[in-house]
């Protein structure tokens, strides 16, 4: 049986919930994880301040991949710290249409957002100047662009898919003008692939009216962001939302990966076996496979996906289920296809 250590970085509201699940779910699985936990909570940051970042980063550098639960965003944002001291320059957010589930948007969806983990508007809080005027900075650097890009084209071709950049780089002529050059610049590397830029306000209409004309989409921070949980909430709920973070040596090669469920704490039902564990399992599939262990990520998102088609899932998507009642479905098939 294979062994890998992991870096579990615990948070706030539903985060012991979700990691009671994924804790239930790695029992079951063909291989062992043994989980080395941070505790990240609003009240330890608050307890310990600056030396737990120290650990966590020594940690999750010392081990290269991690599994982060949602953070309370309070006095600061453990998310933001980590990505500037991990040097994570790029998130994945794969989102996919998941049968069972009813919504309002009825076409079928299938997209990866690649999106620049830094800078944007998100890295200046900004200033007042007087009584009636603000202004803050926007930074886009060709690095992280440039990451961003070759981890797009390389996921498109591993996928089949076309790359779309987005921003709005007519009105943003210099920053977003940067993040698009650099694109055009790796898309020269794949001269077979599809590859087209869109504004990023014409991209969100295109989505939602031609979504099968969109795989990969590359874009700056707050694009991304803004885009990744707009189309969560297309297929039913932003709490169905995976997500990795990827630091890069100089070659390209990812160093440091950590994976997560893109929703927040939701403090209202914390504690109440209600939190939908699905995103996290979708983090824990998607960890699997970067671990090298394809065959097993792979039955667990569709031991996942199979659960909530057949109505055994969570009341925030359809079912009556809580967390643990959803979680040893879950269990159920994965221990089936395992054995298969």
């Amino acid at each position: 049986m294979n062994a890998h250590k992991i870096v579990e970085l615990l948070g706030d509201g539903i985060s012991a919930e979700l990691s009671e699940a994924v804790h239930t779910v790695a029992s079951q699985l063909p291989c062992q994880l043994d989980f080395i936990p941070v505790d990240l909570s609003d009240e330890n940051r608050r307890k310990r301040g600056e030396p737990l970042f120290d650990e966590a980063e020594a940690l999750m550098r010392e081990h290269k991949v991690s599994l982060k639960y949602p953070t309370a965003t309070t006095s600061e944002s453990p998310n933001k710290i980590l990505r500037e001291r991990c040097q994570f320059h790029v998130i994945h957010r794969p989102v996919c249409t998941i049968p069972g589930i009813e919504t309002n948007f009825t076409r079928h969806l299938d997209i990866d957002v690649i999106r620049i983990a830094t800078g944007g508007t998100y890295e200046d809080v900004g200033r007042r100047i007087g009584p009636d005027t603000a202004v803050s900075l926007r930074v886009i650097e060709r690095g992280p662009s440039r990451h961003a890009a070759y981890f797009a084209f390389k996921l498109a071709l591993v996928r089949g898919r076309g790359v779309v950049s987005t921003s709005k780089y007519t009105i943003q002529q210099a920053t977003d003008g940067l993040f698009e050059e650099v694109v055009g610049e790796v898309a020269r590397d794949y001269p077979s692939m599809d590859y087209r830029r869109e504004l990023f306000d014409a991209l969100l209409a295109g989505i939602i009216m031609y979504p099968e004309r969109y795989g990969v989409i590359v874009c700056p921070n707050e694009y991304g962001d803004f885009l990744s949980d707009c189309a969560c909430g297309l297929i039913g709920s932003v709490g169905l939302g995976d997500s990795a973070s990827y630091a890069f040596e100089e070659s390209g090669q990812v160093k440091l990966a950590m994976f997560d469920p893109s929703g927040g704490t939701a403090p209202d039902i914390a504690g109440q076996n209600l939190a939908n564990p699905t995103a996290a399992l979708f983090a824990l599939a998607n960890m699997l496979r970067h671990l090298g262990e394809v065959e097993v990520g792979a039955a667990l998102r569709n031991s996942t996906l199979a659960a909530i088609e057949a109505g055994q899932c969570t009341a925030d998507i359809g079912g009556s289920l809580g967390t643990r009642e959803f979680t040893a479905h879950v269990c159920a098939g994965l221990k089936e296809a395992c054995e298969a």
